[in-house]
């Protein structure tokens, strides 16, 4: 949820100047968290994501004192001291966290050989490190042996995720889903058959159709249609014998066998080189 946040919340600050969110970025992320926090759990309310799971947090020292308690039906939630002990933990030690790591890198701690202390407190640093990852990975195989106490806070805290219903109903509806999905899929279908369709051919397949025939019988017969230029060595599209470039009219039918005359949609079963070139050759030999 705060993934997401964050990505709208980057949108919106995507005009201004490159790289301004990034030097806050800690801030940007504690934030988040915090307003997640202050609007779920502050307030005796699941997340969204556990709200979805029928689950709810309760706190467990007070459940331990009594006896014959059904798992996930009663128990008081959580106290003061534990949500603001959890806001503490979540949300500033890992803001302090991010910016210790963030300054030390940028110092270059672990690189400077001359001040041995920034060396110290960053070997310090890697070994905290390297020992909350492995209270983690045996915290989570305890969360699977037993289901409590899904991350060190929660155990810390002795705050534990239990159901908040026996009953739950599952209504979800598909609608947006199947609609989401049906815009998927004709829009890769559309980049899938675009680039293979040729523009010259639609327009010359529209043209019978088209509003604008009399302007079309009217144009300059001594332009080429396909580059609106004078025709550079002039080719004769047959059997409508209307005059081309040759390059442009043999490319064209070289990527389309079906070509059609882009001034009478005629198909061109052949080209033929115009013959008032040769008369004129002929004429100044």
């Amino acid at each position: 949820m705060s993934a997401m946040l964050k990505e709208q919340l980057v949108k919106v600050f995507s005009l201004m100047k490159p790289g301004m969110l990034f030097q806050y970025e800690p801030e940007l992320d504690a934030f988040l968290e915090f307003l997640i926090w202050r609007f779920s759990i502050w307030v005796d309310k699941p997340t969204p994501g556990i709200a979805l799971m029928n689950l709810r947090y309760r706190d467990e020292r007070a459940v331990e004192i009594r006896e014959n308690v059904r798992t996930g039906l009663e128990g008081p939630g959580l106290t003061v001291a534990q949500k603001m002990w959890y806001c503490i933990a979540a949300v500033g030690g890992q803001y302090i966290w991010a910016r210790l790591q963030s300054f030390s890198a940028f110092r270059r701690w672990g690189d400077s050989e001359q001040r041995p202390l920034a060396r110290r407190v960053w070997g310090l640093m890697q070994h905290i490190e390297g020992l909350y990852k492995a209270a983690s990975f045996g915290n989570l195989l305890l969360f699977l042996y037993t289901g409590r106490y899904r991350n060190l806070i929660e155990r810390a805290l002795r705050a534990r995720l239990v159901y908040e219903s026996p009953n739950m109903n599952r209504a979800v509806s598909f609608e947006y889903m199947n609609r989401q999905l049906v815009w998927n899929e004709f829009s890769e279908m559309l980049l899938l058959l675009l680039p293979l369709l040729n523009s010259s051919t639609v327009k010359s397949v529209l043209h019978p159709f088209s509003k604008n025939k009399s302007s079309s019988s009217t144009e300059d017969d001594s332009t080429c249609p396909i580059c609106r230029a004078s025709p550079t060595t002039p080719y004769l599209a047959l059997p409508c014998q209307h005059r081309y470039c040759y390059y442009c009219l043999r490319t064209r039918c070289a990527a389309a066998p079906s070509f059609r005359c882009s001034r009478c949609s005629e198909p061109v079963v052949a080209m033929q080189r115009h013959s008032s070139i040769v008369e004129h050759k002929t004429h100044n030999q």
